[in-house]
């Protein structure tokens, strides 16, 4: 155990009430989670404590300026009753990044490790074994120091909380392309997982859903000339057999996801490229019978296919494929996450 964090144990678990045969996503939360304040200039006293609210001052410029940071893990348990994580170093790099651009102070990686694997520690009965299932692990960083003029904080606070879940999705999506509103812009901070980012994105997603659809497919800010993402998550495009995802920039996630699925795939002989893609594009090949698949890919949902779009008030339905190319991703990359298989990559890290 490290010795520097102070483990403070909940009087009674609450894990007795938990139905871990039917667990919905993100909506209930283990007995603990891991706290660690910035003040006078360091980050100091790492505490596991029970999960329970935070008292914050109402001057508190997270709730005035917004400087508010997060990251989306999970943790699996494999055959043996190890505890697994998949590319948590990336979690923590990506964290950063999102913190230097919000300039919120970087955490250091050793402490972001073990403040995460000692948590992982306390409430290891609270990892669900069920398939599919998981421990949704949620960093998050947030402006606690007080003060209603416009500048950055003096204080902060990073939390790590967790919560046994089932899938995120279940079954196939519709989409609309998006023609008016922008996930990000160019110099902005879509590349960040900053927690605007996802606020701005309700307004034109309950639009969407309002016409049928449950997500947007995000189009540029300049021309909405081409497709950037897919929801909350980043989005892969099959026209014939190649497989095209958008390049990452500063208005794209660089998604962990995105990357072990390119990786994935270049390895398994999948023609892929990472270029722009074009609306009409994609419009076309729905209309000649060359798109073949869309799917959104994310920690959450790992990968999240697609069924059909709309654009211009004009549905297009996707074929279906007895065998995918998100099917046989998945499975590469959930076996790794679980242990079913080898890990060539690194990638998984046992607790």
């Amino acid at each position: 155990m490290n010795s520097n964090i102070t483990i403070k144990h909940i009087e009674k678990s609450r894990i007795d009430t938990v139905d871990f045969d039917n667990l919905s996503f993100g909506s209930i939360f283990s007995d603990h989670m891991f706290v660690c304040d910035f003040k006078d200039g360091k980050w100091q006293n790492p505490t596991i404590e029970p999960y329970a609210p935070i008292q914050l001052d109402p001057s508190a410029k997270i709730f005035h300026y917004g400087q508010s940071i997060f990251e989306g893990m999970k943790a699996y348990k494999d055959t043996d009753g190890n505890t697994l994580l998949f590319r948590p170093l990336d979690n923590c790099k990506r964290l950063n990044i999102s913190a230097e651009r919000m300039v919120i102070p970087q955490i250091p990686e050793e402490l972001f490790m073990d403040g995460l694997k000692e948590l992982l520690k306390v409430d290891e009965a609270w990892i669900p074994t069920n398939e599919g299932s998981s421990l949704y692990i949620r960093p998050f960083m947030f402006a606690s120091g007080n003060g209603f003029h416009a500048s950055p904080a003096n204080e902060y606070k990073l939390i790590i909380a967790t919560a046994p879940s089932g899938a995120y999705f279940s079954g196939k999506v519709k989409v609309l392309i998006e023609e008016k509103y922008a996930r990000a812009a160019n110099g902005g901070v879509g590349f960040a997982k900053a927690g605007g980012n996802y606020a701005a994105q309700f307004y034109p997603t309950q639009l969407a859903v309002e016409k049928g659809y449950q997500q947007v497919i995000w189009t540029d800010d300049n021309t909405h000339e081409y497709i950037e993402e897919a929801g909350a998550m980043n989005i892969f495009v099959r026209i014939n057999d190649t497989l095209i995802t958008s390049p990452t920039s500063d208005r794209i996630l660089d998604g962990i996801t995105r990357k072990s699925i390119l990786q994935i795939a270049k390895d398994s002989n999948i023609s892929v490229e990472e270029r722009k893609i074009t609306v009409s594009e994609v419009v076309e090949a729905a209309k000649n019978g060359n798109l073949k698949e869309m799917f959104g890919a994310g920690t959450a949902a790992v990968i999240s296919p697609i069924a059909g779009f709309g654009y211009k008030n004009e549905d297009f339905d996707l074929p279906e494929l007895e065998e995918t190319f998100a099917a046989f991703l998945k499975k590469k990359i959930t076996d790794i996450q679980t242990n079913k298989t080898d890990d060539p990559y690194g990638w998984r890290v046992t607790v």
